[in-house]
C-alpha cells in the first residue's frame, strides 16, 4: 500500500473554528501509514502480516558482480528496510536512516562535516548533544559557535564564509524554547543555499511536527524517546528529502557502522503503531498536570508549550499539532528541595530518559545535562531548582497526586523570596 504522504499541514483551525484557540489539525492519514507503509504482507514468502526479524548478518548472492538488494546485514537488512521506509512516510520524508542510537545519529550528521567547517547550533541543546559538538566535532577541526536561534536575528549574525551547517532543537532540552523553523529555514537558504539545517524533532516526533515540511534538510530524532515508547530500545533515525545528502549519510551509515539490530528495529516497528494513540494521551496528562503546577505555590514557573504561559505558546499553535508530554518547572528552592521532591515521588520515576509510557522525573543540572559546564548551564538558567518531567500514560489523577505529595515532602526546603 502506497499513501500519498506529501500533503502540506493545514493552518486552518479544528471544526472551522478561530484558529487562534487550536494548534494544527492532525494528519489525518498519519495512522494508517503508520500502520501499512513498508508492511506490506506481499513482500515476504509467506504472505505474514508483521514483518519477521530477518538475523542473518549476511546474503546469498546469485552473482559474484552483481549484488543483490542485500548483501551484507551491516549495508542492509529487510526488517530495518521496513521500519526506515515507515519513518520516512510518517516524516513526509523521502529517505530515512535509522542508527545505534540517537547520539549515533547525530555522529552520522556531524559526519557531513570536514575539519575548517563552522557549524552554528542552538544554546539549549540536550548534554549529549552539546558535548558532542563542543569537544569530538572540535577536536577534529569543526569550529562550533552555540547562539539562541530563538532569535532569527542572533542566526544572521552569527553566519561565516565557512558555516556549512545549522542544527538546532526545537522545542529544546530542558528549556522548552521553540525555534521558528521556517523563519530559520529562510535566513539560511537566503545566506547560502548549500547550508545545512538540521533540526531535532525528538520531543514532538513526526506526529505534531514534520521540520522538513518547514525548510529544515535533515530532521533527526533518539527513536529511544516517544517513537518507541516502551523504554525498552535504544535507536536513532535521520530523515531527509535530499538525494545527495541521502547518498553522503547512507555512506556514513555503511562505513561507521552504528546500524540497530533486526530485533531493535522490529520492536521500534511495533510502536510506530500507537505513536498518535500515545501521545494524544501524553499531551491530555501533561496538560492537567502542568495546569496543576502552575497554580502550586511551591512552584516558581511552570514551561509547557501547551499552557498560554509559554512565551512561544502562539508560535506552538502556529507550528505544531500539538504540545507533547514534556514540562519543565522551577521550584521555589534550591538543590536539596529539588532533591527531596524527587526522592519522594511514588509514581513518577527518578530516570534519565523521555517519552516512555512511565513517567519519569529528573534533576537536568547533575542528570541529563551534568556534563554541560556549569557557566554554561548558569548563563541558559539550567538551575539547581530545574525539574524536567516526562509525563506519561498512567491516571492523570494519579500523577497529580503524585507530585502534590512530593511538594508536600519538599515543603521543608521552600526558600521565600
Amino acid at each position: 500500500m502506497k499513501i500519498d504522504n506529501q500533503k502540506e499541514h493545514s493552518n486552518g483551525a479544528q471544526n472551522g473554528n478561530n484558529p487562534d484557540e487550536f494548534f494544527l489539525q492532525p494528519d489525518q492519514s498519519f495512522e494508517t501509514r503508520a500502520i501499512h507503509e513498508g508492511q506490506s504482507p506481499d513482500q515476504w514468502k509467506s504472505g505474514v502480516i508483521v514483518p519477521p526479524i530477518h538475523t542473518g548478518s549476511t546474503f546469498k548472492q546469485a552473482d559474484p558482480e552483481e549484488h543483490s538488494e542485500y548483501f551484507y546485514g551491516r549495508i542492509g537488512n529487510p526488517t530495518r528496510s521496513a521500519l526506515e521506509t515507515c519513518i520516512a512516510s510518517l516524516d513526509k520524508a523521502k529517505y530515512c536512516l535509522t542508527f545505534a542510537s540517537g547520539l549515533a545519529s547525530i555522529a552520522g550528521v556531524a559526519g557531513l562535516l570536514k575539519a575548517g567547517d563552522h557549524v552554528i547550533c542552538g544554546d539549549d541543546l540536550y548534554g549529549g548533544t552539546h558535548s558532542y559538538f563542543k569537544n569530538i566535532a572540535k577536536d577534529n577541526g569543526v569550529e562550533v559557535d552555540f547562539i539562541d536561534t530563538t532569535v532569527v536575528e542572533n542566526l544572521e549574525n552569527a553566519f561565516k564564509p565557512n558555516t556549512k551547517m545549522v542544527y538546532v532543537e526545537s522545542p529544546t532540552n530542558p528549556l522548552l524554547k521553540i525555534m521558528d523553523i521556517p523563519r530559520l529555514a529562510a535566513a539560511i537558504k537566503s545566506e547560502c543555499q548549500d547550508i545545512i539545517f538540521v533540526v531535532d524533532n525528538t520531543f514532538l516526533t513526526p506526529y505534531l511536527q514534520n521540520p522538513l515540511l518547514m525548510g529544515a534538510d535533515i530532521a533527526v530524532y533518539s527513536l529511544t524517546k516517544y517513537m518507541n515508547g516502551h523504554s525498552d530500545v535504544i535507536m536513532g533515525a535521520i530523515t531527509t528529502s535530499d538525494d545527495e545528502l541521502y547518498k553522503k549519510l547512507t555512506y556514513i551509515q555503511h562505513i561507521a557502522g552504528s546500524i540497530p539490530s533486526p530485533f531493535d528495529c522490529y520492536l521500534m516497528n511495533r510502536s510506530l503503531k500507537t505513536l498518535s494513540i500515545r501521545m494524544d494521551k501524553h499531551i491530555e496528562n501533561a496538560t492537567k498536570v502542568a495546569k496543576f503546577l502552575e497554580q502550586h505555590p511551591l512552584v516558581e514557573k511552570v514551561l509547557y508549550p501547551g499552557l498560554e504561559s509559554h512565551p512561544q505558546y502562539k508560535l506552538a499553535k502556529r507550528l505544531w499539532h500539538g504540545p507533547s508530554g514534556m514540562i519543565s518547572i522551577f521550584l521555589k528552592g534550591d538543590l536539596e528541595m529539588s532533591k527531596a521532591f524527587l526522592k519522594a515521588l511514588k509514581v513518577f520515576a527518578l530516570a534519565v530518559s523521555l517519552g516512555g509510557f512511565e513517567s519519569l522525573a529528573e534533576l537536568p543540572t547533575t542528570m541529563t545535562h551534568e556534563i554541560v559546564p556549569a557557566e554554561i548551564k548558569k548563563d541558559l538558567g539550567i538551575t539547581d531548582n530545574l525539574i524536567r518531567l516526562s509525563v506519561g500514560l498512567e491516571s492523570a489523577t494519579d500523577l497529580i497526586k503524585d507530585v502534590d505529595q512530593a511538594l508536600k515532602v519538599a515543603a521543608n526546603f521552600y526558600i521565600p523570596s
